[in-house]
């Protein structure tokens, strides 16, 4: 076997420049066509290659889609109007149009519960790493994305209408469509600026 060569190549940079141009385009400048069922399930299976401890694929996903986006909006909207008489109508509004513009959204939802071997957080990082890839395998294949969360996702409520067990998080609702704009560059931390080194200080 010969030994790995150091040096990056062509793919090597092709692959580091597609992480460095990953942008997260609004949900509202989210349009159609969003991706049909073959090309999400593509975009699926690169999601799934994730850091998994021991093999628990914490992790599955429920589409979002159609008039069905309008429908949960409409219980948002509604549970939103129930729950605060302060409620003003731009903040119902906004739940209810919460998941109406991207054309699919997809919704990652982390597998918890007890695991004698898997520590709890080591499962709900695997699923957010499946939030993060299926960002990039969105826009590898000419969508836009962007990895949103908000209130509906940590309400039990919530949870049931979209049937999910006691022993599941949602780890990300994944927005997903045909951009409106082109997403501009943000400020970037310095990678350098966040590096320590440690030093061990007994010696």
């Amino acid at each position: 076997m010969s030994p790995i060569d150091p040096r990056p190549t062509a793919s090597d940079i092709d692959l580091l420049q597609a992480l460095d141009n990953r942008r997260s385009v609004p949900a509202r400048q989210l349009g159609d066509p969003g991706p049909d069922d073959a090309t999400l399930l593509r975009m699926l299976r690169s999601a799934c290659r994730v850091p998994d401890h021991g093999k628990r694929v914490p992790w599955r996903f429920l589409a979002i889609r159609g008039d069905a986006r309008h429908a949960l909006g409409e219980r948002l909207a509604a549970l939103t109007r129930q729950r605060d008489d302060d409620a003003g109508e731009a903040a119902i509004e906004k739940d209810r149009q919460r998941f109406s513009h991207a054309p699919l959204v997809v919704t990652v939802i982390a597998r918890l519960g007890p695991d004698e071997k898997i520590p709890e957080q080591e499962r709900l990082l695997s699923a957010g790493c499946v939030c993060f890839a299926l960002l990039q395998a969105a826009q590898a294949l000419g969508f836009g994305a962007t990895w949103l969360t908000g209130w509906p996702a940590y309400d039990a409520t919530v949870h049931g209408w979209l049937g999910l067990s006691e022993e599941e998080r949602i780890a990300g609702f994944i927005h997903i469509g045909t951009p409106q704009m082109d997403p501009p560059e943000r400020d970037r931390p310095d990678p350098a600026a966040l590096l320590d080194e440690w030093v061990d200080d007994r010696a």
